[in-house]
């Protein structure tokens, strides 16, 4: 790295975000986008994720994805390889929490559709979209996780199993993508502003409730949970591996 350029810089990388049409995927698409980066979004629908892509400054591109399953994950990355010739950073953010029971209320069908979204997905996007990074002897691979890998959260079984699979995944990656000069990190988030969390939030006993459980006493922020993913992809980061950064407001701290 030259003197004049910074140590936290993304510039002209080519990066995936997975589910990076809306909330906390988007924002991270954003934030590589502005910095410089190539980003590629994808949706389950193409045209959803074009349209989420034309919002980006820079070169960005939205493509079509299913990560759940794999035809669709080989599919695209046979794609981008040979538009873009692969990538420098995957991104797998793409995820579902569609369920909230215990686990006699749980269907065998409501766990097989978290587990195969949540954790098949990174499976399926690390083997397959990782060619061009194992090529080049060098990349960096996010995985976003959530608090629910660390610690138990009421009637979300499946989503904590499959959270604490990420995890697990992240580090035996890194282990052994180590000496390839791929890291592979995570970012673990607690309850931030989203629509998606909005009503939860809002709730008069609920939102108070999970502010009581933070430490910090309030709720993230989108960009601090894309800026960490931007450190992560940086050489800031060149010997970090195998960790996961817990962006929750101390939530798992206690």
């Amino acid at each position: 790295m030259s003197d004049d350029q910074p140590i936290i810089s993304v510039k002209n990388l080519r990066v995936l975000v997975t589910g990076g049409t809306r909330g906390i995927g988007h924002s991270i698409a954003r934030a590589f986008s502005e910095s410089g980066a190539v980003v590629m979004l994808t949706g389950r629908n193409g045209e959803t994720a074009a349209a989420a892509a034309a919002t980006l400054a820079g070169q960005a591109h939205g493509f079509a994805l299913d990560v759940a399953s794999e035809d669709s994950v080989l599919a695209l990355a046979a794609d981008i390889y040979s538009r873009h010739g692969g990538i420098d950073v995957l991104i797998n953010n793409a995820g579902i929490n569609p369920h909230y029971a215990r686990i006699e209320a749980t269907s065998t069908p409501s766990w097989s559709e978290i587990i195969r979204t949540n954790l098949d997905g990174v499976f399926y996007c690390c083997k397959h979209l990782s060619k061009s990074m194992r090529e080049d002897r060098k990349g960096s691979v996010i995985n976003i996780s959530s608090v629910g890998g660390k610690v138990g959260l009421k009637r979300q079984v499946p989503y904590c199993a499959s959270k604490g699979g990420v995890e697990q995944i992240t580090r035996a990656l890194a282990v052994d993508w180590a000496d390839e000069g791929i890291r592979v990190n995570g970012i673990s988030y607690g309850f931030i502003e989203t629509d998606l969390t909005a009503a939860s939030i809002k709730h008069p006993h609920i939102g108070p409730r999970l502010l009581a459980r933070t430490p910090m006493g309030r709720f993230g922020r989108l960009d601090e949970v894309s800026g960490a993913a931007i450190f992560l992809a940086s050489n800031a980061a060149s010997y970090i591996t195998g960790h996961t950064i817990m962006v929750d407001g101390g939530w798992t701290a206690g």
